[in-house]
């Protein structure tokens, strides 16, 4: 098995609403959550929504090597409506961030999660909904992370 790659990476969550963005260290052992970005649904004429020219903005500025966007499955592993949604969003988002790779990851229950435990660190109500999908971003990209590692730890 070959050694994992070094490099910044963003793990993405793909609300209707906001976009969750997460940042993991160059050696790829812990993402943190970063920001929440307003999800653009109309660009009009500009043709690039808001939300993608910013994720495009912190590729270039965070030398970004990949983008890891949460693909919403369900328990039994099946792909609903918001999988075909976060899949679309990724296919739109890889000419945007071109020619950092854009990779789709299952993200079972990482909003779940995020829920929880930002619950347990006693954030609720108003202040919760500003940072969950950053914290769902989170999850998803260390779910990634660590499996990358069991896959090329021998």
């Amino acid at each position: 098995m070959g050694e994992f790659a070094r490099g910044v990476r963003l793990g993405v969550d793909v609300g209707e609403v906001r976009v969750g963005v997460a940042i993991c260290d160059p050696d790829g052992l812990l993402a943190t959550p970063l920001v929440t970005v307003p999800r653009d649904q109309n660009p009009g004429k500009r043709g690039i929504p808001s939300d993608m020219s910013e994720l495009a903005r912190l590729v270039a500025e965070r030398g970004t090597v990949e983008v890891v966007v949460g693909l919403p499955v369900t328990l039994a592993g099946a792909e609903g409506s918001a999988a075909v949604q976060a899949r679309a969003y990724a296919d739109r988002l890889r000419p945007v961030v071109a020619p950092v790779p854009v990779t789709l990851t299952d993200e079972r229950m990482s909003t779940v999660v995020a829920t929880r435990r930002l619950s347990e660190r006693g954030i609720r109500g108003r202040r919760r909904r500003k940072v969950v999908d950053q914290a769902a971003a989170a999850e998803i990209l260390q779910g990634w992370l660590d499996a990358q590692r069991r896959r090329t730890t021998p």
